[in-house]
């Protein structure tokens, strides 16, 4: 569910200042959270395309050790 006002900014601001100041303070700690929160998964995208990748045959390799291992715990 989602509520769509139409506030212009010199609004918002008018609310804010109605506040007490102890709620303005918590308002402005949780958009401080809201933003940091928010550039921190816009960069995990971007690190998810830097990460280095296996070949086919690193991931080849991988499964190799992966059966020896297996067998080897059975033994």
């Amino acid at each position: 569910m989602e509520l769509r006002v139409d506030i212009d900014y010199n609004q918002i601001l008018r609310l804010i200042r109605q506040l007490p100041k102890k709620d303005i303070k918590k308002l402005t700690n949780t958009l401080q959270t809201e933003i940091a929160t928010d550039k921190s998964t816009r960069s995990l995208p971007k690190l998810i395309l830097q990460a280095p990748t296996w070949t086919d045959s690193d991931l080849n390799d991988y499964n190799e050790a992966r059966i020896h291992i297996n067998k080897s715990r059975i033994a």
